[in-house]
């Protein structure tokens, strides 16, 4: 066991008994393959989501990371055709379209639908042309959307995430400490991507598609993974933007971070300058963060 050290992933914390324990299971369970490996440590370490489902695919991430530095050896994937590459091929549907210039009344109602394995190749080739930090595969529990038009239209991408895992400034904000972090952070969810497409220039629909989130993403989120959201939060970076889409919607500006988000696992944004806004969606949010106990949420109590 000397060589390992403990470890936070996914905003959880790994003892070297743990570390020991993850690899001897890939090792006893090596015939069973890597889903089966991760959902017996799930299990074994009580690793689930609040609606008692284990965190596979984090597990699964966690092995990959420890099979890269060399702490164990999974077994060898089986190919699959649903898995692809992880890079992401472009071609001409996601070329420049015509401009969408008009009021923003011209393009109501706006309509929020989640990518399904029709629309996902689409959704991954305009966020890798257009957005700065490009295409990444989400960590954890996570959920993606296209902004359509009254005509259709796509006009923006969405990617709701789980949270960065420590920030001082939201720290503060909350009040927790660091026991209530570790319960409770999943009931954060993070703006990882917003992606108004190059073409689209309405003023006030970025804000607009904000506050359109946030009444509908709750209901998403506890339809998929069984618990209700109680805060949004994005980081902005204030080389590029002003975060005035996100004070517009009221969101509340809690103060700078050098650090990245899950989302920039590759580094993109390390270094820069970061704006963290925070949206929250219950009463008595910090409070109810703040519990020992699992927060007793439920999606009519919103305010």
């Amino acid at each position: 066991m000397n060589d390992l050290v403990a470890i936070t992933f996914c905003g959880r914390r790994f003892s070297c008994d743990e570390l020991a324990l993850i690899r001897q299971a890939a090792l006893d369970y090596a015939p069973l393959g890597i889903t089966e490996i991760a959902r017996t440590i799930c299990e074994w370490l009580d690793w689930k989501r609040p609606n008692g489902r284990v965190k596979n695919h984090e597990c699964r991430l966690l092995l990959e990371r420890l099979q890269h530095q060399g702490l164990l050896t999974l077994p060898v994937l089986r190919r699959s055709g649903r898995r692809g590459p992880r890079t992401v091929t472009t071609d001409t549907r996601s070329d420049s379209q015509t401009p969408i210039q008009c009021s923003l009344a011209d393009l109501k109602p706006l309509r929020l639908t989640l990518i399904e394995d029709s629309t996902s190749a689409l959704w991954r080739q305009f966020i890798e042309r257009y957005h700065y930090l490009s295409c990444r595969v989400p960590v954890g529990a996570h959920l993606r959307y296209f902004v359509h038009g009254a005509q259709g239209q796509i006009l923006a991408c969405l990617l709701w995430t789980s949270p960065a895992w420590k920030m001082a400034a939201r720290a503060r904000w909350i009040g927790w400490n660091p026991d209530q972090r570790a319960r409770n952070l999943q009931y954060i969810v993070n703006n990882s991507r917003f992606l108004i497409l190059p073409w689209v220039k309405v003023k006030g629909l970025a804000s607009t598609i904000l506050a359109r989130s946030a009444r509908q993403l709750p209901h998403d989120w506890h339809q998929h993974y069984g618990y209700t959201p109680l805060l949004l939060e994005t980081l902005v970076d204030v080389t590029r933007f002003n975060g005035t889409c996100y004070r517009a919607a009221n969101w509340i500006a809690l103060g700078e971070t050098t650090g990245r988000g899950r989302m920039d696992r590759h580094h993109k944004a390390l270094g820069t300058l970061k704006r963290i806004f925070v949206l929250p969606l219950h009463r008595r949010v910090q409070q109810r963060l703040c519990t020992t106990a699992p927060p007793n949420v439920s999606l009519t109590d919103a305010d």
